[in-house]
């Protein structure tokens, strides 16, 4: 769940990010990617790491 949630965060906030940059849509979409890929990843090693500390 909390990498679903982070995809989707970081996805809206790297497109944000670009068009206030005046990005052209390629632009956009690709941040919108990079930053929803590293948000995701963000929220899997969180996910690791809490439910080993729950054990």
């Amino acid at each position: 769940m909390i990498v679903i949630i982070g995809a989707i965060l970081g996805a809206a906030g790297g497109g944000v990010l670009a068009w206030r940059r005046k990005g052209k849509l390629a632009d956009i979409l690709l941040y919108a990617f990079v930053y929803g890929l590293i948000f995701a990843l963000a929220g899997l090693f969180l996910t690791l790491i809490l439910h080993r500390a729950s054990v």
